[in-house]
């Protein structure tokens, strides 16, 4: 599951074919402010008049883009993919991330001086494609437009780690953007790279040599594994203040509930929202049910759910219809009807609002309690709206020696990975899972939840993973939302502050990802608090020293305890939408569970 939640690469779109009405440029050299050419192919409407341009800057290699190509060229726009710089024919090094905002600048003010361009200047994009966008927009060149930034990568939110807890994942991505050219077989090798992250678990071997075990020694994952936090090295890939108070210009966001880069899409939207930019109420968002490739191209069935017919946008449509508007003087696009546009799981129906802090009508507390026994589904722990008054603490132990928690995970290209719940059905003990009662009707549940969570650990640093689960009135299990944390990193992300041993601290959960369920009458809710144990994630030892450097050496087994009485409040904040009387008498009982082609990457 958490690869599926990740960053992605590769392109996956309905076909469209060029035809006579297009002609095309090829090896189109652009210079760049250093000296160094990227290159270009551009497609354009044979015989027109200059006309916006559209590019895209990727470093997956022109070629996988000329479906979106075709489309906008015979649909009255040029479009141009240009290759990052050291990717696929365009000169110079590729140096992850932090070259694009300035080439970026550069290649707008190159096209809109060219003679097919009529001086507007767009971009096309997700996940890096979408990271380009903002950092483009952030060097604020003239002719720049608009963006439509997809499932946008934020480096140090969702890219290369989440809340400082990196990822094996991460030299995938490298070693599929190793070299000049695309590296695509190797990328999707599920079985290869499945046992490579194995190796690294059952070996503990340290985080910082995962290159030696792949066979793929990267000075560039080196680096990035160096800094762990927030710090110096990531900073300036990130948008200040006063740089979003600068924001002049129409924007459209687009996510999923299942995009392992929402995240960033979410950190980008709202500190524009947060900020003075005089274009706020122009900046519109969409959050569908897809995962990170639906975004660009949604998948009716993705991870054992069906998010119906509705979700089945036409993207291509969706973003000619915001240039048209932005850039054409055309209507706005149909489909925004609001300025915040979301799915709702399983009624399939979009919903908008004017705001995402106006979806919700109410948030509701949910306070954790027990018995003691809280350590599988079968004995679990309660979530009640009723405030504690004395119960006992609850214990659980991660002991980082322990293998058998990832040896136990499926082959990660699992097509159900969103319904299968069996990491719940057996923790090995290393875990707490508390239930709600059945709901007694219909809830909607829209937007990020919050935990509070008073927690004591006899070590000086350890993870922990927050999961919340419908479980359904027959036993089967939607995953909804997910958040994590690495202890040291509690008060803040840019700074590490180890636990005293033995202390009550006050955590707070608060980076879930967003989703939007209509929980059904008799559902529960379940939560899952643990310290994760998986071959997805790097794998904290506990130590409290430098955590990509520890091995079998350094382990110490972490006695974590989650307290719940009246001086230790621990609770869940559910953001719940008031629902009519005709929405709530057509409200489904049951989520549609369906088999699922293996996700796109």
């Amino acid at each position: 599951m958490y690869r599926n939640l990740r960053q992605g690469a590769g392109e996956s779109a309905p076909p469209v074919k060029l035809d006579s009405s297009v002609e095309m440029m090829w090896g189109v050299k652009i210079p760049m402010r250093d000296g160094v050419n990227l290159n270009a192919t551009v497609f354009r409407p044979k015989g027109a008049e200059p006309l916006p341009v559209i590019f895209l800057l990727t470093p997956y290699i022109a070629d996988s883009y000329q479906n979106r190509a075709a489309y906008f060229s015979r649909n009255g726009y040029v479009f141009a993919m240009v290759d990052c710089r050291g990717r696929g024919n365009s000169g110079g090094d590729f140096d992850p991330n932090f070259n694009e905002g300035r080439d970026g600048y550069d290649l707008v003010e190159w096209f809109a001086a060219q003679p097919f361009c009529d001086g507007q200047v767009t971009m096309w994009g997700g996940s890096y494609g979408g990271f380009d966008q903002w950092m483009t927009l952030r060097e604020q060149p003239p002719h720049l437009k608009t963006i439509v930034p997809v499932a946008s990568a934020h480096m140090g939110v969702d890219f290369p780690m989440t809340n400082n807890v990196a990822y094996p994942y991460l030299l995938r991505w490298m070693t599929f953007t190793s070299g000049v050219t695309p590296n695509m077989g190797l990328f999707t090798d599920e079985a290869f790279w499945n046992e490579k992250y194995r190796e690294l678990y059952r070996t503990h071997a340290p985080f910082k040599s995962f290159d030696q075990i792949v066979g793929n020694f990267s000075t560039q994952w080196q680096k990035w594994v160096a800094h762990p936090a927030i710090d110096d090295f990531w900073q300036p890939l990130a948008i200040k203040p006063e740089e979003y108070d600068r924001i002049d210009m129409p924007i459209l966001t687009i996510t999923g509930h299942y995009d392992g880069d929402q995240p960033g899409a979410f950190a980008y939207y709202k500190r524009h929202m947060a900020s003075q930019s005089p274009s706020r109420d122009e900046h519109y968002l969409i959050v569908g049910p897809w995962d990170h490739a639906g975004t660009r191209t949604p998948n009716r069935s993705v991870g054992g759910l069906d998010f119906g017919e509705p979700s089945l946008i036409d993207m291509h449509k969706l973003h000619k219809d915001w240039y048209d508007w932005t850039l054409k003087s055309g209507t706005k696009p149909e489909f925004l009807k609001d300025r915040v546009a979301y799915y709702v799981l399983p009624s399939n129906e979009w919903k908008y609002a004017s705001s995402i802090d106006a979806i919700a009508s109410e948030t509701r507390k949910l306070y954790l309690d027990s018995t003691g026994m809280t350590n599988d589904v079968f004995h679990s722990g309660t979530l009640t709206t009723d405030p504690p008054s004395g119960s006992a603490a609850d214990n659980y132990v991660y002991d980082p020696l322990d293998t058998r928690p990832g040896d136990a995970e499926k082959d990660d290209g699992d097509p159900n990975y969103l319904t299968d719940q069996t990491p719940d059905l057996n923790l090995f003990g290393g875990g707490l899972i508390y239930h709600t009662e059945p709901f007694a009707e219909a809830t909607e549940i829209t937007g990020f939840l919050k935990l509070t969570a008073w927690i004591a650990i006899d070590v000086p640093d350890t993870d922990f993973v927050v999961t919340v689960a419908e479980v359904l009135p027959d036993g089967r299990y939607v995953f909804l939302t997910r958040d994590l944390k690495r202890a040291r990193y509690r008060e803040s992300l840019t700074t590490e502050k180890l636990v005293t041993p033995g202390e009550v601290i006050c955590y707070e959960f608060d980076s879930f990802m967003f989703f939007s369920r209509l929980v059904g009458k008799g559902s529960r809710l379940r939560l899952t608090f643990a310290s994760p144990n998986t071959i997805q994630l790097q794998k904290n030892y506990n130590s409290g020293g430098v955590v990509a450097e520890e091995t079998a050496a350094d382990a110490r087994t972490a006695h974590v305890t989650l307290y719940h009485d009246a001086d230790h409040p621990s609770y869940l904040e559910l953001p719940i939408v008031a629902r009519s009387a005709d929405e709530a008498s057509a409200s489904p009982a049951a989520a549609p569970i369906t088999p699922s082609a293996k996700p796109d990457m």
